[in-house]
């Protein structure tokens, strides 16, 4: 019985924090509401307090469950890179340019995000954390790069300016993906950490 009543708990907050990233993406942070949100996971609209305690909680939970999913695409795209350091960055480079991550319904719900980090101290904190996990995963990526190539490299100056070129060409690929195709975007990144590698001195 216990055990229902948990498995049940989770489906409602996962219903919760889906239609609260649809509403997000397709109507923006100033008009989503706990009703929207409710009607679309097919709930009351009491279940959003009692399952995350105020509605600012469920949206914060929204913004964690979109990282952790682009964070997915990206774990699983290196773990069938296996240990090669260029074949991982190729791939981690190549699956920040694939389609579940090129996704205007993403950005629309990304856009949202952006705006509550700006005004609330704890979903400021959820960025905080989930940017800084993803910039040590370029970090590591760019140090095994460095060691297989015998070069030394700033790995943190590294990829704050990798991490900052991804960010910049996904949101314009979003935007207008008729600017630039996603092989290019690709190889752009590509040539970045290339000449990263071609300035830096030798071990």
């Amino acid at each position: 019985m216990a055990a229902a009543k948990r498995q049940a708990k989770e489906v409602s907050r996962r219903l919760l924090v889906e239609a609260a990233l649809e509403s997000l993406a397709e109507k923006g942070l100033g008009a989503v509401s706990v009703r929207d949100v409710a009607m679309r996971a097919g709930v009351t609209q009491g279940l959003i307090r009692h399952h995350f305690g105020s509605f600012d909680a469920l949206l914060e939970a929204a913004y964690r469950h979109a990282t952790e999913r682009v964070d997915q695409v990206l774990e699983q795209a290196l773990d069938r890179a296996r240990g090669e350091p260029q074949a991982r960055m190729d791939a981690f480079l190549e699956a920040s340019f694939s389609p579940a991550i090129v996704d205007r319904r993403l950005l629309a719900a990304w856009l949202g995000f952006w705006g509550l980090v700006r005004a609330d101290p704890r979903a400021a904190a959820v960025h905080a954390e989930t940017y800084a996990a993803y910039r040590r995963r370029i970090e590591s990526l760019l140090d095994a790069l460095a060691r297989h190539r015998g070069r030394r490299v700033d790995a943190r100056a590294g990829a704050l300016g990798l991490s900052a070129m991804l960010d910049g060409l996904w949101l314009e690929l979003c935007l207008d993906p008729g600017t630039f195709s996603a092989e290019e975007a690709v190889g752009i990144a590509r040539a970045h950490v290339d000449n990263l590698f071609h300035a830096a001195p030798a071990v």
